[in-house]
């Protein structure tokens, strides 16, 4: 991990509350874009994640344990948000035969086609305000550079995934 050096003396100028600043006010403005979809669809921003992770998982499954990793709650705030998506039908959990203490969530057939309808608007989005106001090497490049950050803030943001 590199250290960055401040760019200023006066550390309020400093270049590294711009940066920060910056993804901050990009996350927010996307999340405000995606809320209008999310209601209308009926689930929660973190409904989506967890249906998303599973989806994009082999076998559109995870540990709990490794979802909740991946999306950063605790072990009780997943199981609330899976209580709500097994009782709606879209996540099922059974028990890891590998592992006695683990069990598994899965993406339902319902889950996947709720997703599968809600991800042409979202992905929409995320070219209108995100993706498509860059290049496709900057786009390279800013993927490149998220994952490489990432893996340090998040490191458990891959667990489970082969």
């Amino acid at each position: 991990m590199t250290n960055t050096a401040p760019t200023a003396a006066d550390p309020i100028t400093d270049e590294r509350l711009t940066a920060t600043g910056l993804l901050e006010e990009v996350r927010a403005g996307l999340q405000e874009a995606f809320a209008s979809q999310f209601a209308e669809q009926g689930l929660s921003p973190l409904e989506f994640e967890v249906l998303l992770r599973l989806a994009r998982s082999p076998q559109h499954r995870l540990r709990m344990a490794d979802l909740a990793a991946q999306v950063l709650m605790s072990a009780s705030g997943l199981t609330r948000v899976a209580d709500r998506l097994e009782a709606a039908g879209l996540l099922e959990r059974s028990s890891c035969s590998e592992d006695r203490r683990g069990t598994w969530a899965a993406a339902t057939p319902a889950g996947m086609a709720r997703l599968r309808a809600m991800l042409p608007g979202h992905l929409e989005v995320i070219e209108r305000w995100y993706t498509g106001v860059l290049s496709p090497d900057e786009l390279d490049l800013l993927i490149r550079l998220l994952r490489k950050i990432r893996d340090v803030v998040r490191p458990g943001a891959v667990a489970g995934v082969a």
